[in-house]
C-alpha cells in the first residue's frame, strides 16, 4: 500500500504516532539537543492520558505557536534550512489538542508531507523536480537517498502500528530515533559545509 493509503486506513493511535514520529525526527532543526522533549507525548500514546496537556507542555518547551515563524505565511526566498525549520515549527504548532481521528488524520497527513519536504530540502542529492505527493502515492523512481529513507520510515511506522497496535510503539520510537540521528548528521554536515 502507498503511504497515502496507509494514512487513510490508520486508527487514532496510528495517526498520532505517525505525525508525532515525523515531528520527533525533525526536532533537531529547532536547535537544542533534548531528544526527550516529546517523550511525554509518546507516553500519552501508551497510557491514553493527558494528550492535550502534554501537547501544551511541548509547545512551552519548544516555543509556543505564534512565538516563532510557525505562523509566517510564506517562505519564498528563504534558505533551505530556514524553510525546513519553518515546516517543523508548523508541524509543532498544528498538533491537535483533541486526539480525535479526524483532527489527527489531517495533522498526520500534513506532517508526512512536511517531513518528506524537509528531507528533500536538506538532501544535496535531491533534484527538486519530483513531487512529494507523487512519492507518497507510490511513484518513487529517481528518488534521492534521504527522501527515500524518510518515505520508507513513514511506511514502516504505519505498517508496524497496523500489525501490532500499541505493542509496536517501542519499535516505532526506535525508527524515529534512528531517523532523528540521520537528520541531525545531515544538519551538522551542512553546517560544516557552510563554515
Amino acid at each position: 500500500m502507498s503511504l497515502v493509503e496507509l494514512i487513510a486506513l490508520a486508527d487514532e493511535r496510528g495517526l498520532a504516532a505517525s505525525g508525532l514520529a515525523c515531528l520527533d525526527r525533525c526536532v533537531p532543526l529547532l536547535g537544542g539537543d533534548d531528544d526527550d522533549v516529546l517523550r511525554p507525548l509518546w507516553t500519552s500514546l501508551v497510557d491514553g492520558e493527558a494528550w492535550g496537556e502534554r501537547v501544551e507542555k511541548a509547545w512551552a518547551d519548544l516555543g509556543e505557536p505564534g512565538d516563532s515563524d510557525a505562523d509566517v505565511g510564506s517562505t519564498s526566498g528563504a534558505s533551505p534550512d530556514d524553510q525546513a525549520a519553518f515546516l517543523v515549527r508548523r508541524m509543532l504548532a498544528t498538533v491537535p489538542l483533541e486526539s480525535s481521528v479526524d483532527a489527527l488524520r489531517v495533522w498526520a497527513d500534513a506532517c508526512s508531507v512536511a517531513a518528506l519536504r524537509i528531507h528533500e530540502l536538506l538532501d544535496i542529492a535531491a533534484d527538486g523536480t519530483s513531487s512529494v505527493e507523487a512519492r507518497r502515492e507510490g511513484r518513487t523512481d529517481g528518488m534521492s537517498p534521504l527522501v527515500a529513507a524518510e518515505l520508507r520510515r513513514q511506511i514502516a511506522i504505519l505498517e508496524l502500528l497496523a500489525d501490532r497496535g500499541a505493542g509496536g510503539l517501542r519499535l516505532v520510537l526506535g525508527q524515529s530515533t534512528e531517523g532523528r540521528r540521520v537528520l541531525r548528521a545531515v544538519v551538522s554536515r551542512r553546517a560544516r559545509g557552510r563554515a
